[in-house]
């Protein structure tokens, strides 16, 4: 697997080559937000893990372009840690987001979690209601339009596809969904949640996930 590492500070691109390699992976690294573009489109990452605050061409404005072309994951490492911040990393089109400090082992679980839910598998057709999801291609349709997702917000849809009619906790969807513990940031659900509903109930279309209140979500008509 191939980990294209983009941060302006030396350092730090140094400590996650060595340990990322040390891990098995292949890793580039870039410097700034143009190199990383130029990257990408040269080698095809299997993950991105990209510095948010650097000169020039930012960590946002980099994710928002891979997404033009790419659904390669994203990690955004930054400073800033409330939840504006995260939001506006998640809104560009991340996967993910880890505050600096941060320690290398849990980077790591969180880039093979990444990873993991990003392989391929057999190819299924799952229906709910008006709602299509083909596995093999990751289509998502609804009443035979297209709905584009990032990444996270397809693994979630997709949670709830293969668990209709049924409440999924928050425990479960962290469990299944993001693989580790959050660390107890509990609003990152109903960030993805509220994601989910403006992208497959828009305009006049029926609500299909539906809140239980001090229980979880449930997909349902």
């Amino acid at each position: 697997m191939r980990i294209l590492v983009v941060d302006d500070d030396p350092q730090i691109v140094s400590v996650l080559k060595r340990g990322l390699s040390f891990e098995g992976y292949t890793v580039d690294t870039a410097g700034n937000g143009e190199q990383a573009l130029a990257i990408a489109l040269q080698v095809q990452p299997d993950l991105v893990i990209l510095d948010v605050m650097m000169p020039g061409l930012d960590g946002i404005e980099v994710t928002k372009r891979l997404r033009q072309g790419t659904d390669v994951p994203v990690l955004l490492l930054t400073a800033k840690a409330t939840v504006p911040d995260r939001v506006t990393g998640l809104d560009a089109g991340a996967d993910d987001y880890l505050v600096k400090p941060f320690s290398l082992d849990e980077l790591l679980a969180r880039v093979r979690a990444l990873l993991r839910r990003h392989q391929p598998q057999d190819g299924v057709l799952l229906q709910f209601a008006d709602l299509m999801v083909n596995t093999s291609t990751r289509e998502v349709q609804r009443s035979g339009e297209a709905i584009e997702l990032t990444t996270r917000e397809y693994e979630l849809l997709l949670f709830f596809m293969r668990n209709p009619r049924q409440v999924l906790t928050r425990d479960m969807i962290y469990e299944r969904v993001w693989g580790y513990d959050f660390g107890g940031e509990s609003n990152i659900i109903d960030v993805y949640i509220r994601y989910l509903r403006e992208k497959i109930e828009r305009g006049d279309r029926s609500r299909l996930i539906h809140t239980i209140r001090g229980a979880g979500y449930v997909l349902k008509t």
